[in-house]
């Protein structure tokens, strides 16, 4: 007698139209996963990335608790019940401490830490219910080692490997798991806005001899997001090049 197939999950991934975040967007498509990307601005990078691929994008800004709500109601309309998500979303406002303005601290840490909370917040209950959900978080070495004029980023990324941690004990017992992934210095725009000077110096320190591709942190991702990972839980994985061990 045949085995009843798999359910198909479906996955959101914010910030997932461009760098890490699209190439986890393929990664979980290509296992199979209905998949939604969230943006928060750029309108034509989006269309293209779903002409590109088929990948349906939902604008809102993961900073903002309502929009985070109202936008995972969409996706539902449209896919199904939310199975994993993936909280990709981040942005960089860096400056030396002493002349980061506040602007640029609640900027980030809304973004960074709080969108992971606000994004979690909408589909944590429906998972819990339906007994299954992955939920992964995009941390970074920064929040793990600390940087040099971004006490803003590493405060917000350290905060998601706690809130990544905590949150793993609430799921467990409903088949929740909860894990990040920590992800060195990768070829995405947001690093190749760094000075070159600067860029090369970073590159030169990681024992690999390279910047991360984006493809490699969306693998760990997918597996992380698999349905064979349920014993891994509370969990950060980092992929950095050696740069950083935890």
């Amino acid at each position: 007698m045949a085995s009843a197939p798999k359910p198909r999950r479906v996955a959101v991934v914010t910030g997932g139209t461009t760098g890490i975040g699209a190439a986890t967007c393929r990664a979980l498509q290509g296992a199979g996963l209905a998949v939604a990307a969230t943006y928060p601005d750029d309108d034509a990078r989006a269309a293209a990335f779903t002409q590109e691929t088929g990948i349906a994008a939902f604008k809102w800004s993961v900073a903002d608790y309502q929009a985070c709500a109202d936008g995972i109601a969409r996706v539902e309309a449209a896919l199904g019940a939310v199975d994993v998500l993936v909280n990709n979303a981040g942005i960089t406002r860096d400056s030396s401490f002493a002349k980061m303005r506040p602007e640029q601290w609640r900027e980030v840490i809304d973004v960074d830490l709080i969108g992971c909370i606000n994004m979690a917040h909408a589909v944590f209950a429906g998972m819990r219910a339906r007994k299954w959900g992955r939920i992964v978080s995009i941390s970074s070495i920064n929040g793990q080692a600390g940087q040099f004029g971004q006490v803003n980023y590493a405060a917000a990324k350290a905060g998601v490997l706690g809130f990544t941690k905590a949150l793993a004990l609430e799921g467990a017992r409903s088949g929740v798991t909860v894990n990040a992934v920590a992800p060195g210095y990768t070829d995405t725009d947001m690093v190749r806005a760094v000075p070159a000077d600067i860029l090369a110096g970073i590159a030169a320190r990681i024992p690999v001899g390279r910047l991360g591709e984006p493809e490699e942190i969306a693998r760990c991702v997918a597996f992380l997001c698999a349905e064979e990972a349920g014993y891994i839980t509370g969990a950060t994985l980092s992929v950095n090049g050696g740069q950083y061990m935890a």
